[in-house]
């Protein structure tokens, strides 16, 4: 059994030494990757120290050094020969995607490998250590101000244990997924991760992230043009969106949409400064061009249709055959159908969802389509559900 050496607790703060660390990893077949990031002041999470293992060693990197380069970095992370093992990928990804300009390829994600492998939904990665690692994570430095130097020896090994306990659970659910038969079905959910357009959310669609209090026409274009100029003006000046305007002030916006500075200041939560400057005369502007727009490049919120009447029952006995397929084949049930994929299952059987598609298709979809159309049921047998063909 491996016994990991003490780490190394002096972030990398050269380039020339992150050339060297970067370059005994070109060969490896994988690196772990995690990082400790701020964004409670602005736009952009703030990146304040980058943890990096390989099979043997792994080191910090620090990204606040006056002077260095992580284009070394930015080369192992581009190598497409060294696979990158993250965990809870998704904002870290954002993160390198804007840094890098690009997506860092090819991935491995051990929560979703872990959904995969039976562990549940959206497992965190200290059950994931305790489970495979066998580690316990001290917390104490959780909370750090990561952005604060110098870093303390106690929380830099706090940061590389989220690489260095990674490189266990990465070697025991690769395992898993290889003894299974399952590694194509990771794949698929990786390649949406390797998708530059999963991090790529246009300002138009800025106000997707809201909820609208109606669908009125209006409403929603003023929505559109508001949260599209707050996003511009977010991002150019790199501070949160709640610090250019409220979601709630938008929300009033787009019930009373405003033409002049003196409908701005009335509005509660904007000032008299901002209503009467040069942000208030481009929000006045973006919302004015908007409504002069053709309307039908406003925006429109889809009505879900409404499920048939008396479709309720058939939804739960799918809901019970998810749970069944799901616990006999040790794959979490988010995975492979929401409660939403359910409904359109059972008003359509051709319905555009993943479930009916891939391996989510031939583990649960086909049989949900059977038992949707009485060529299946479902029996109870003791404290278990089993399902019994029926014969027509």
């Amino acid at each position: 059994m491996r016994t990991d050496p003490a780490p190394n607790t002096a972030p990398i703060t050269a380039t020339d030494e992150l050339s060297r660390f970067c370059a005994s990893l070109a060969t490896a077949p994988y690196v772990t990757v995690d990082t400790e990031f701020m964004r409670e002041t602005t736009f952009w999470p703030m990146v304040c120290l980058i943890q990096v293992a390989g099979p043997e060693e792994a080191r910090a990197i620090d990204p606040l050094a006056e002077g260095l380069s992580l284009e070394p970095l930015f080369e192992l992370l581009r190598n497409r020969a060294v696979l990158k093992v993250f965990h809870a990928a998704r904002q870290d990804l954002e993160i390198f995607t804007k840094l890098m300009g690009e997506v860092p390829a090819p991935l491995f994600d051990t929560q979703v490998a872990a959904m995969v492998c039976g562990f549940g939904d959206q497992v965190s990665y200290e059950q994931l250590a305790s489970k495979l690692a066998g580690a316990q994570i001290d917390k104490s430095s959780r909370f750090t101000d990561w952005a604060r130097r110098p870093l303390t020896d106690k929380q830099v090994r706090y940061a590389l244990s989220d690489v260095t306990h990674l490189r266990k659970c990465f070697d025991k659910l690769r395992a898993r997924l290889l003894k299974s038969g399952r590694a194509d079905w990771l794949n698929e959910e990786m390649a949406l991760l390797a998708d530059p357009a999963t991090y790529e959310i246009p300002p138009e669609n800025a106000w997707k992230r809201l909820k609208p209090r109606t669908t009125k026409p209006e409403y929603l274009a003023v929505l559109q043009a508001a949260a599209a100029w707050r996003e511009i003006e977010a991002r150019n000046r790199d501070i949160p969106r709640q610090r250019i305007i409220r979601d709630e002030t938008l929300m009033e916006i787009a019930a009373h949409p405003p033409k002049v500075a003196d409908d701005l200041e009335r509005m509660r939560g904007l000032s008299k400064g901002f209503a009467e400057g040069k942000m208030g005369a481009g929000l006045l502007a973006a919302i004015a061009e908007k409504l002069a727009s053709p309307r039908e490049t406003w925006p429109v919120v889809e009505k879900e249709a409404e499920l048939p009447r008396g479709i309720g029952p058939l939804v739960e006995l799918l809901k019970v055959l998810l749970k069944m397929k799901c616990d006999d084949f040790d794959v979490a049930q988010k995975l492979v159908a929401s409660s939403s994929d359910l409904d359109k299952i059972a008003a359509d059987d051709k319905a555009v969802v993943p479930a009916l598609q891939g391996w989510r298709r031939e583990i649960f979809g086909n049989d949900a389509l059977r038992l949707k159309h009485g060529e299946l049921a479902l029996a109870a047998e003791g404290n278990r559900i089993k399902l019994v063909e029926l014969k027509k």
